[in-house]
């Protein structure tokens, strides 16, 4: 009996001992395994964010009711004129849930890209903005931007602006190209669309428009670093507008900059190509744009 129990007795040391160093085995094995698998991660990780780098990317937001159609003609131009090439014209189509689907991409080191911004429902928002540049930045590495806005355009940058002016992982603004801007509202809108300006130095206008209010606060904290350049155009026919917007409405953007811009420009477009919707087709207004962004 005691032989037996003694063999028993073996029997299980020594299956306990089998047991601890299979456990050692199998312990070593799984640590390996979430080793490599973190190497795997971190590699396709790596392999995710790399990212191509491009030249200073212009952006074109088109007006109201309108679509990328309307920066086709100023997109040309800049082509005709060399400052960058067909393949390095993408478009970035805007869904009404804000989300952004970039048609065409940038090859590496892309001179002088341009993104044509399609809204889908024909109008955005600020955030609209910044869900084009954040899809730009998910792909491609660049640390400025230009804006280039037509109309409704324009207020939907100068919002991004007001908005997101502390974010410093969005793209630092180096220059804004405002056309026809009705920043103290639309003919016929209220009351103060077509207030005068009472104060050209500092481009106040007698009474603000309730849209023109929300952007006050952009005269505390309008981004130094931005060139501006302002142009709008009036028919000559008595109204002192392009048909849509009051040339007052379209300068009083001076006010909300309040002196802090890099540089402030005004050009102001005369005769029937100077009507709202011409504007973003008129040869003149491409050339004032050209030389300002491209220096071309």
């Amino acid at each position: 009996m005691n032989k037996k129990a003694g063999i028993i007795s073996a029997l299980a040391i020594i299956i306990v001992g089998l047991a601890a160093c299979l456990g050692l085995v199998l312990n070593k094995t799984s640590k390996n395994t979430v080793i490599s698998q973190a190497k795997v991660t971190q590699k396709n990780k790596q392999k995710t964010i790399k990212k191509i780098k491009i030249g200073l990317p212009t952006i074109f937001i088109h007006g109201y009711g309108s679509s990328y159609h309307a920066e086709e003609h100023m997109v040309n131009a800049a082509v005709q004129a060399g400052v960058t090439n067909s393949k390095n014209v993408i478009r970035a189509d805007v869904a009404s849930s804000g989300q952004v689907k970039l048609i065409g991409s940038f090859s590496k080191d892309a001179k002088n890209p341009i993104v044509e911004v399609n809204l889908e429902q024909g109008y955005g928002d600020a955030q609209d903005v910044r869900n084009v540049l954040e899809a730009l930045q998910n792909k491609y590495s660049f640390k400025e931007v230009n804006l280039v806005g037509h109309s409704y355009g324009n207020l939907m940058v100068a919002n991004y602006i007001n908005d997101n002016y502390q974010i410093k992982t969005l793209p630092t603004i180096n220059k804004v190209v405002s056309i026809a801007g009705h920043y103290n509202g639309w003919l016929g809108e209220e009351e103060a669309s077509t207030s005068p300006i009472k104060n050209k130095k500092t481009g106040e206008p007698e009474k603000f428009s309730s849209s023109f209010k929300q952007l006050l606060t952009l005269r505390q904290h309008y981004p130094k670093q931005i060139q501006v350049l302002n142009m709008y155009g009036d028919l000559e026919d008595g109204s002192k507008s392009d048909g849509s917007v009051a040339v007052s409405s379209a300068q009083s953007y001076k006010y909300l900059i309040n002196g802090r811009a890099k540089s402030y420009r005004e050009i102001e477009f005369t005769g029937k190509n100077a009507q709202h919707s011409r504007l973003h087709r008129n040869s003149q207004v491409d050339k004032a744009l050209i030389e300002f962004l491209w220096n071309k």
